[in-house]
C-alpha cells in the first residue's frame, strides 16, 4: 500500500462487518481489495469492489458496495455473495448514492465522533495495528 499519507481512511458499517465475518476474510484482505481496482463505477461516488476468498477464486466470491472519494476516504456500506444476489437494484443504487452524498460530506473531525459513538468501524492497517479483526481483539 501507499504510505500513510496518500492512503484513504477506510470506515465500515456494523452489517457490513457481521457480513464479512461470516464471508470469512479479515482486515488484510479487506484492505487489499478496496485500496486495489474497482469492479465498477456506479456513480455518485459508489463504487462496486470484489471481495475473495483466499485460495476459492471467482466462484467463492462477493461484492461490496462502497462510497469513496479516491485517496482520502473509503465506507463499506454493504456486502452480498454472488450466490445470494446477482446485483443490487435501482432503488438501492439511489439509497446508497444517498448515503455517499452524507458519509463523503463529513469533515474527519466528524467521521472520528461517528467511529468514536460507534455508529461505523474504522479499518485500521493490521501491520500498523496488530490484534484486530472486525472489531474483536484477537
Amino acid at each position: 500500500m501507499a504510505d500513510a499519507a496518500s492512503t484513504p481512511r477506510v470506515f465500515a458499517t456494523k452489517p457490513f462487518l457481521r457480513f464479512v465475518r461470516r464471508f470469512g476474510i479479515d482486515d488484510r484482505e479487506l484492505l487489499h481489495s478496496v485500496n486495489g481496482a474497482y469492479d465498477a463505477d456506479l456513480g455518485s461516488g459508489v463504487y462496486k469492489f470484489r471481495l475473495a476468498r483466499r485460495r476459492e477464486g471467482a466462484s467463492g466470491g462477493a461484492r461490496a458496495i462502497l462510497a469513496m472519494r479516491v485517496g482520502k476516504r473509503i465506507v463499506i456500506m454493504f456486502g452480498f455473495e454472488k450466490k445470494d444476489m446477482a446485483n443490487i437494484g435501482n432503488r438501492d443504487l439511489q439509497q446508497f448514492r444517498k448515503a455517499a452524498r452524507v458519509y463523503l460530506g463529513y469533515s474527519e473531525e466528524e467521521m472520528t465522533a461517528i467511529v468514536r459513538d460507534g455508529a461505523l468501524r474504522e479499518i485500521a492497517n493490521p501491520a500498523a495495528e496488530k490484534g484486530e479483526r472486525h472489531g474483536q481483539s484477537i
